[in-house]
């Protein structure tokens, strides 16, 4: 399907092709590049919601400054497609999160125009202060430093310390909220409601209604803007702050809320705050999936809907019948199960319930189940708290997102031995969402922790079993990361037992070689070794299942028996399981040829899931091709 290109949007591949079109254009455009961006993903899928609600604020800002001399960042990244179309990027969107196409996320190496990489939340105000910090430094206090901070990045407490920080300095720093009510589902916690609070107020109102009056249609610019601004200072002491506001209290100077979905009022808005030195905070009210029906009325869904149809909202469901499970419907309905045993288990999720499926707990148990915001490192130390209380907490965080906890799971969790027990969603390559979202590296980082069980399951059964054993009573922290997207057994809902903490399996005898797996790639290991034995080839495959402890029962018995030996994983080689394997090997005084497959010691960037395991080289024909050559 082609993608609608607007008269206005034709004419604009830069910013400066923006500033030549007349105010009173603006929505005008606004609606053309909404119509684009729906077009595109309705095809490629991507972010929808959070990006039609910030076309306003992308066109305003580079309407009124002098990007990239100035600085803008956006935070969370997936709400920046309108600005990658109006910096040079719009005859590329097609090719949106695809492979060795544009990354989904604003991304340094890609445009000038990208001032910082963002694909994690609540990042933008530290780095936007760290630029005007810089400038400063450099004697170049003309230029501007824009943030624009939304979809629940603001409940993130990084946000909070970059702006304690921010309030006493004289950074020229603009912090923009978009204030859209919500992350993938409605945001949680007392931000939410003081920001509530702030829209519904009769006196923020009052002030509202006296910035549009003085920003009016007839206002001229140029030397009366000053005094514009003068007024706007004395408003807002006069009409607002008769009782605290939080940003003030940071010293921010506060200016909202506005209609972030009108863009002539933004612009007007912006070009007055251009005026104001030193930090500064506009809360714009936005509607996440502005101007496309179905998309404002089911936020959640269209937040990343996959494949739709354009003009009804439709999306398009998978036709074929008898598909295995995510791994992710898994666990919610798992652990439904588990707590309805097991009393003391709770689940807690960093503002990803949909997305990891606790909001089946959530809406089943809600008095045992805790959306905590963006806030990996409180969810990490609230699970130790619990833990320390008595429970068994079950908290549940992408792979790439439990990084930003790594000192909470040393120093609250694994320190103390407390019994948490971490469900790392998204762990190995996920796909369209690229190096930012890869869960590449929690074997790693997690394995060099002591006190730490780590396991990977290879299929649905496994999963469900692994949940099962971590309840176990003095078992300490516990580790189980899964991969995005489906498992391998339509019937997956078998009856739960126990496994045995450390012990590894059997899946194929063989004399030629050994294929030593960690989690569901051992499924294309399998598909390997019934191809190898075509061929003449004997591999034998043995399923780890636990990198921490290690099965040494199964790795001595590999080793008496194999000289020839290939590690495969869904996670980095440097420091993973085959490293761990190689340790053992030297540790023990064993001598074998042995092939480590997995993640290269680079980043990596967006594709499918197939095309990066393959490009990586652990899918089926790279496992073949690899048992060849250390055969050959």
């Amino acid at each position: 399907m082609t993608a609608r290109v607007g008269e206005l949007l034709a004419k604009v591949n830069s910013p400066s092709d923006l500033k030549k079109l007349k105010l009173e254009q603006l929505p005008q455009l606004c609606e053309e590049i909404r119509r684009f961006i729906i077009d595109v993903i309705s095809c490629n899928p991507g972010h929808l919601g959070s990006s039609l609600g910030a076309v306003e604020l992308a066109v305003a800002i580079h309407y009124v400054y002098d990007t990239p001399e100035d600085k803008v960042i956006w935070d969370v990244g997936h709400q920046a497609y309108a600005h990658k179309i109006l910096t040079g990027r719009r005859d590329e969107f097609y090719m949106n999160r695809t492979y060795h196409g544009i990354s989904g996320f604003p991304r340094m190496a890609e445009s000038i125009y990208d001032s910082f990489g963002v694909g994690h939340s609540s990042t933008s105000i530290s780095a936007a202060l760290g630029m005007g910090i810089a400038a400063n430094l450099s004697n170049n206090k003309k230029r501007h430093h824009i943030a624009v901070i939304g979809d629940g990045a603001m409940t993130g407490g990084m946000a909070f310390e970059a702006l304690n920080n921010a309030g006493v300095s004289n950074a020229n720093l603009l912090v923009i909220l978009n204030d859209n009510g919500i992350a993938i589902d409605q945001n949680v916690g007392a931000m939410k409601n003081y920001l509530a609070k702030i829209v519904t107020s009769k006196s923020y109102n009052k002030f509202r209604d006296k910035v549009w009056l003085m920003l009016g249609g007839g206002t001229p610019y140029g030397k009366n803007s000053r005094a514009i601004v003068k007024q706007i200072g004395s408003a807002l002491k006069t009409t607002i702050f008769r009782r605290a506001n939080l940003f003030e209290s940071f010293n921010l100077r506060y200016f909202g809320p506005i209609d972030g979905n009108d863009v002539i009022r933004l612009v007007k808005i912006l070009k007055a705050l251009k005026y104001i030195q030193g930090p500064k905070l506009l809360h714009a009210i936005t509607v996440k999936g502005k101007g496309f029906a179905p998309s404002e009325k089911d936020q959640t869904v269209f937040h990343a809907p996959g494949v739709f149809d354009r003009k009804t909202g439709e999306i398009t469901q998978d036709k074929q019948k008898g598909l295995p499970p995510k791994y992710q419907t898994v666990f919610g309905r798992t652990i439904i199960e588990l707590a309805e045993i097991n009393p003391k288990i709770v689940g807690i999720t960093p503002a990803m319930a949909t997305g990891c499926s606790l909001n089946i707990m959530m809406t089943k148990i809600p008095d045992r189940s805790f959306d905590v915001g963006i806030a990996e490192q409180h969810a990490v130390t609230f699970s130790a708290g619990l833990a320390a209380a008595g429970y068994i907490p079950y908290c549940n965080i992408y792979s790439t997102f439990m990084q930003r906890a790594y000192d909470q799971i040393i120093h609250d969790v694994a320190l103390q031995n407390l019994h948490v027990v971490f469900c790392l969603d998204r762990a190995g390559l996920v796909g369209e969402d690229g190096a930012t979202h890869h869960g590449a590296f929690d074997l790693a980082y997690l394995r060099c922790i002591p006190n730490m069980n780590i396991a990977a399951p290879r299929n649905e059964e496994d999963l469900r079993n692994l949940m099962f054993t971590a309840q176990k009573e003095g078992i300490g922290p516990f580790a189980i990361r899964y991969p995005r997207g489906r498992g391998v057994m339509p019937e997956w809902k078998t009856p739960l037992h126990e496994v045995e903490i450390g012990k590894g399996q059997i899946l194929r005898e063989g004399k030629d070689l050994a294929l030593i797996t960690l989690g569901h790639v051992g499924n294309d290991a399998e598909k390997a070794c019934t191809k190898l034995e075509a061929e003449g080839i004997s591999a034998a495959h043995y399923d780890l299942r636990f990198l921490k402890p290690l099965d040494e029962n199964l790795l001595h018995s590999v080793f008496k028996k194999f000289k020839k030996i290939i590690t495969i994983e869904d996670g980095v080689i440097s420091g993973g399981m085959g490293s761990a394997v190689l340790e053992f090997m030297a540790d023990h005084g064993y001598s074998a040829h042995i092939v480590r497959l997995g993640i290269p010691d680079r980043f990596i960037e967006q594709g499918s899931i197939p095309e990066l395991h393959h490009e990586c080289g652990f899918d089926t024909d790279g496992i073949i091709k690899a048992a060849k050559e250390i055969t050959g």
